[in-house]
């Protein structure tokens, strides 16, 4: 592919992507602008733009990043208008970190992190992934063998289970 040329999403990309990246871009503007109605008009904002200016990337893979700055970028936006400085007061300290790289590559980081996470637990059969997200809440052992009518002891198994299968799934994430 020569330099000059660009890249643009077929309509079944743009779908595709829209439906992969469309919740955690939503978390994502959330982070920033802490409204979750807010966040999804942001998010829906990017990508109403992107298909009506038919946005041309330089490559194939610079396209989710590219969605991830156009959101930072609009949640920045919303932040700095009047409305923002009217409804919800962010001192320019507040507006700085969320403005910094390191904040933006950290909760990139975690929302992607959050996703792979969630995938796994969700492959794990129902009452393991129920157990998993109650200890993910901090609940005790007792508590969560009340919460779903079970024995401790069959919850310590099905948290054994998961945690297993979660090691499997997730092993290729490790740093060596």
């Amino acid at each position: 592919m020569r330099q000059d040329r660009k890249y643009r999403l077929t309509q079944n990309e743009f779908e595709d992507i829209f439906e992969r990246l469309c919740g955690p871009l939503c978390l994502f503007a959330h982070r920033y602008v802490s409204d979750l109605g807010l966040s999804e008009d942001i998010v829906q904002d990017v990508f109403t733009k992107v298909l009506a200016e038919r946005t041309a990337f330089p490559d194939k893979d610079k396209v989710e990043g590219f969605f991830y700055t156009a959101v930072r970028n609009r949640s920045l936006d919303v932040l700095r208008s009047k409305y923002a400085r009217d409804v919800k007061a962010r001192t320019p300290q507040d507006l700085e970190v969320l403005q910094s790289e390191v904040y933006f590559l950290s909760e990139v980081t975690t929302i992607k992190t959050s996703g792979i996470i969630e995938k796994a637990i969700r492959s794990l059969p129902d009452r393991c992934a129920e157990a998993i997200r109650l200890s993910m809440e901090d609940c005790p052992n007792r508590e969560i063998a009340e919460k779903m009518g079970i024995s401790v002891h069959t919850v310590k198994e099905y948290k054994k289970t998961a945690y297993k299968k979660l090691r499997k799934a997730l092993g290729h994430l490790r740093t060596k």
